[in-house]
């Protein structure tokens, strides 16, 4: 079974973007969580991309 992309009910710290993606690719939520904190030490567009996934990816209880 496929595992699918979505903000869990639990283990959130936020919105559960990171919950969801560390989930979804078998990692730790807090590894998850750490890499985002320190990627926005680096120039781009990570904020927005995070509000992207917020927007889109549905909570776990409305998936599919």
């Amino acid at each position: 079974m496929s595992r699918k992309l979505v903000r869990p009910r639990q283990g959130r710290m936020f919105a559960g973007v990171c919950a969801g993606l560390a989930q979804r690719f078998g990692l730790s939520a807090n590894l998850v969580r750490l890499l985002f904190l320190l990627s926005l030490l680096l120039p781009g567009t990570q904020v927005i991309i995070y509000l992207v996934l917020w927007i889109l990816m549905p909570n776990e209880d409305r998936a599919y």
